[in-house]
C-alpha cells in the first residue's frame, strides 16, 4: 500500500469525526444570544478544544507522511490504533459537555487525549524502525513537545480530582503549544529535496509485523 492511500483514509476518518462532533451540538431552543450561551455555550467550547486537537493530529499526520515512509502491515495497524482513539473524541467530548464538566468525564476526556498521544508516538516508532525510518528521526530530532504533553495530561487528570474545570487548563495548554507551527519537517525537506521525489522501496509491504 502507498502512503497516499493511508493518508486519504485517515483524512476521511478525521473529517467524519469532526462532522459527528458538530452534529452533537445542542441547538438553542430560543432566538436570543442568551439562549445560545445557555444551551450551546459549553458545547461550543468543548467542541472547539476537540476540533483543535483533531486539527493538530491531522497537521502532524500530514507532516509525518510527507517524509514518504514505507507502509507495512505494522504501520497500518499503528495508524488504525491512532484513529481508534481519535474516533472516541465525539463520545468523550459529548459526555464532558452534557455533565457540565463533571469529575469522571473530565478524567475520561484526559485519558482519551493521552491515549491518542501515545498512539501517535507508537505510530512514529513503528515507522522509524522500518527501512528509511532514519529520515524521520533526523527530521524531528529532539521532541520536546512530545515529552511535555503527557506530563500535562497527567497533571490535568490529577487536577480534575480537585476541581474538574481546573483539570481542563493543562489540556488547553497542550493544544496551545502544539498550535505553534512546527517547521522541522519543512526545514528537513528544504535541505533534502530528493525525499519528496520518491519513496524508499519496501519489498515486504504486506508484512503484518513492524
Amino acid at each position: 500500500m502507498t502512503s497516499g492511500r493511508l493518508e486519504a483514509f485517515s483524512d476521511g476518518v478525521l473529517a467524519i469525526i469532526i462532522t459527528v462532533m458538530v452534529l452533537g451540538l445542542a441547538v438553542p431552543t430560543g432566538t436570543h444570544w442568551a439562549d445560545l450561551i445557555h444551551t450551546s455555550g459549553l458545547g461550543l467550547l468543548t467542541y472547539l478544544l476537540s476540533f483543535v486537537y483533531i486539527g493538530i493530529y491531522w497537521n502532524n499526520h500530514h507532516h509525518l507522511f510527507q517524509l514518504r515512509p514505507p507502509v507495512s502491515g505494522g504501520v497500518l495497524w499503528a495508524n488504525l490504533h491512532l484513529l481508534f482513539w481519535l474516533s472516541l473524541y465525539p463520545f468523550t467530548t459529548a459526555w464532558l459537555t452534557e455533565t457540565r464538566v463533571a469529575q469522571v468525564p473530565t478524567v475520561v476526556y484526559g485519558l482519551n487525549l493521552m491515549a491518542a498521544g501515545v498512539a501517535y508516538y507508537v505510530l512514529q516508532q513503528v515507522i522509524t524502525r522500518r527501512p528509511g525510518g532514519e529520515r524521520l528521526r533526523e527530521a524531528f530530532g529532539r521532541n520536546v513537545k512530545g515529552v511535555i504533553s503527557p506530563l500535562l495530561y497527567l497533571l490535568g487528570i490529577g487536577l480534575a480530582y480537585v476541581t474538574p474545570w481546573l483539570g481542563l487548563v493543562p489540556f488547553v495548554a497542550v493544544a496551545v503549544i502544539w498550535l505553534v507551527p512546527d517547521r522541522r519537517v519543512e526545514r528537513y525537506l528544504a535541505t533534502h529535496p530528493a525525499v519528496t521525489a520518491a519513496a524508499i522501496p519496501d519489498s515486504d509491504d504486506d508484512d503484518p509485523t513492524p
